[in-house]
């Protein structure tokens, strides 16, 4: 049940030529793969360009029919080695996921298809979510591209540009018998426009034009003596077939500027970004050009030396804008400059931060500086003012705000039943002790903030169980890890539990069952009862736990908060040693919530019984303590004027985001509160028995209370 569904859009998918498609880039890319003719596609949940998968799921009938095979992987590495199909056949795949946490994780099988080479076009898609919109630590992808002498495509953000070089990318792979990597920033795969389709290639190997015989070829096997062999193929054969395809399709582009002596080297994917800041410079004219001359690197990964000697040969000043560490463009095309014995002095990083996201005041600032440096004139014009306008704003700001706004830091969503398993960690410590807690990527990695500051270390997807077996046999109390159903199965299952049953070691795994890789969609898992074609899998946790040889296992319902605590106090206690897992069972809350809201229409329009249940705060009883906020932290947790005047601490209230989930009251109840929140049932289309209650209450409650005088407004005038 992914969050987004593409089941309207996928109707683009079968466009023929000169159609005009609109819509988002990561469906115009998905459009691209089969207008390339490709075979497979497989890919790893985790960053917009795997919707490529999704979009695929949701367009399946048509795919049959075209012979298109979709897998989604159990995790990268499995998506990587899907390519080997690409290695003796002349068959078109493309794998898709994040980098560079997914490239890092697939590296094995990159590596090995990198050294055989492929005959068939091999494409990976990757998001590379650098900067603000990253969710991930701050590396590039070009360096693992570099290593492995795999080319590197970062095409201009625009969807025809886009579409053209997706199927350049198989074109390059088959030229050059290498797979290429096609980089996507996470803004290019929610754009939205427009381009000229063409139709839709069927492939001639496909799963309904099936291969009738195997090819054994002993030199693309990854053992010497043919490694040594195919090391020489890249650097003698693949590498200059590369650069030949790139020059003579014109992958990279040149777009000549009026003014003399400056040039702009950039990487394709911030090409937009470029051309804002030199239009708020005043340095694009009235048609939409850049007066000064661009060289766009569609392909940052090779360079090509006569493209480079050729934009650089008559300029005195180059600026090469380039994210992120270390500047490997920049140094390359001093590099190349020098070996041409070419005199323009070459910047990049003097003018531009030396790391982060190159957003929009930053192109306008490093831009700015340039252009002042190197064209006359511009001292006294558009680019220092456009930059001191923008500084006098934030300075007004600041102003305004008199103190710098507090850090607002990711947490869970309202409802989420992995919250109150952290507050059931945070009551536990409370009692015994503080506790090393090895902390997994997911969403329940949002607990190493506050207010549970539950997760020392974070070290990888499915790796929070294997990140404390060096620290567990060092500690007098046992290290609980962390980890969710989406990073057991991706590779805690193996990398982390059965590595702990086979060394006997010993400590107690949590693990946060909430039915979906919740943290990037809500795509479909193994544990969660379907696959992505909507197919019956009947596979656990708990099976796979005992098939690995795990015995100490507890299933506890998240919400539960109080059992939570008794649980990881027996597994902290248990003497027995080995490895103890408390599975923490609740779906999603977000994936509940679009899960049962059409249930619930459907049922109010056939005029049938509904029941929605909301938790609220006693204005009276409450203290004014807020240990509920702070072992809860439910965005529906907030505070308000206390409206007794002789009380001066703001009391607790319940905002119109509470689902119901009755977390809060469960905290309270394990933590021995103060007992202010109550639960309030609205009854929809109530039947006799409901009419009956409500009445019989409201005389009871009439009736305790006594009759009390009306309120009347009382107006005085002097």
């Amino acid at each position: 049940m992914a969050e987004r569904s593409f089941k309207k859009e996928v109707a683009q998918l079968k466009l023929g030529d000169g159609d005009t498609f609109e819509g988002e880039g990561i469906l115009a890319v998905t459009k691209a793969l089969l207008q390339s003719g490709v075979s497979y596609v497989g890919g790893y949940e985790g960053a917009p360009v795997s919707h490529l998968i999704d979009v695929l799921s949701d367009a399946g009938e048509y795919l049959s029919d075209l012979g298109v095979h979709v897998e989604n992987c159990a995790n990268e590495a499995s998506a990587a080695a899907m390519l080997s199909a690409s290695i003796n056949y002349p068959i078109r795949g493309a794998i898709t996921f994040k980098s560079i946490v997914g490239t890092n994780v697939a590296s094995d099988a990159l590596s090995n298809l990198a050294s055989a080479g492929v005959a068939g076009g091999a494409v990976i898609v990757i998001g590379e979510d650098y900067g603000e919109g990253s969710s991930i630590i701050q590396e590039r992808s070009h360096a693992f591209a570099m290593k492995s002498q795999m080319w590197l495509l970062d095409p201009r953000p625009n969807l025809e540009h886009i579409v053209n070089m997706v199927e350049e990318a198989f074109g390059l792979s088959e030229a050059s018998n290498t797979p290429v990597m096609l980089e996507l920033r996470i803004r290019a795969c929610h754009m939205t426009g427009s381009f000229k389709a063409k139709a839709n290639i069927r492939p001639k190997i496909s799963t309904v034009n099936k291969l009738q015989s195997s090819l054994f070829e002993p030199d693309k096997i990854s053992l010497p003596p043919a490694t040594y062999v195919q090391e020489r193929l890249k650097i003698d054969v693949r590498w200059p077939e590369a650069i030949r395809y790139i020059q003579e399709r014109g992958l990279n582009e040149v777009f000549a500027g009026e003014l003399e002596g400056v040039g702009i080297v950039v990487q394709g994917g911030l090409y937009n970004g470029t051309i804002r800041a030199l239009e708020a410079l005043g340095l694009v004219d009235k048609t939409g050009v850049s007066k000064i001359p661009l060289y766009i690197l569609n392909v940052t990964y090779p360079l090509v030396p006569d493209e480079v000697h050729e934009f650089c040969r008559d300029k005195k000043n180059i600026l090469v804008i380039e994210e992120g560490q270390p500047a490997f463009l920049e140094q390359a095309i001093k590099a190349l400059c020098h070996d041409f014995k070419l005199s323009a002095s070459i910047g990049g990083k003097n003018y531009f931060p030396l790391a982060g996201e190159y957003i929009g005041l930053v192109m306008l600032q490093g831009i700015g500086k340039f252009s002042a440096d190197h064209i006359q004139g511009s001292n006294d014009t558009k680019p220092l003012e456009s930059i001191e306008y923008i500084e006098s704003i934030k300075k007004q700001a600041a102003e305004l705000l008199g103190k710098p706004v507090p850090p607002r830091y990711p947490t869970f969503c309202t409802g989420c039943p992995e919250r109150p398993v952290f507050s059931a960690l945070k009551l536990l410590q409370e009692e015994i002790g503080p506790l090393h807690i090895s902390a997994d990527i997911g969403c329940h990695s949002f607990a190493t903030l506050e207010p549970f500051f539950a997760g020392n270390t974070i070290l990888g997807y499915g790796m929070g169980l294997a990140s404390s077996a060096g620290l567990s046999p060092l500690m007098e109390r046992p290290v609980i890890s962390i980890g969710g159903d989406g990073g057991f199965w991706h590779s805690s299952l193996t990398a982390g539990v059965a590595s702990y049953v086979f060394n006997k070691g010993n400590g107690i795994l949590v693990l946060l069952k909430n039915g979906y890789a919740s943290a990037t969609g809500h795509q479909n898992i193994p544990s969660s009862g379907v696959n992505f074609k909507d197919q019956p899998v009947d596979m656990n946790i708990e099976s796979a736990l005992r098939g690995v040889g795990v015995n100490w296992i507890e299933t506890i319902p998240s919400y539960k908060v109080g059992k939570m605590i008794k649980a990881l106090k027996r597994a902290v206690k248990d003497d027995s040693k080995g490895l103890r897992v408390i599975i923490a069972d609740g779906e999603c809350a977000l994936a509940k919530q679009r899960r049962i809201k059409p249930l619930i229409a459907q049922k109010l329009k056939l005029g049938k019984r509904v029941v929605k249940t909301k938790f609220g705060v006693d204005e009276d009883t409450c203290s004014g303590d807020h240990s509920c906020i702070r072992l809860s932290g439910c965005p529906s947790l907030t505070i308000k004027e206390n409206p007794d005047p002789l009380r001066v601490d703001p009391v607790t209230t319940v905002n119109s985001s509470c689902i119901g989930c009755g977390n809060c009251g469960e905290v309270a109840h394990a933590a021995v509160l103060c007992p202010s929140f109550y639960r309030v049932e609205t009854i929809q289309n109530p039947g006799l028995i409901d009419s009956v209650l409500y009445f019989l209450r409201n005389t009871f409650i009439s009736a305790m209370q006594g009759r009390r005088p009306p309120n009347h407004l009382v107006h005085s005038s002097k």
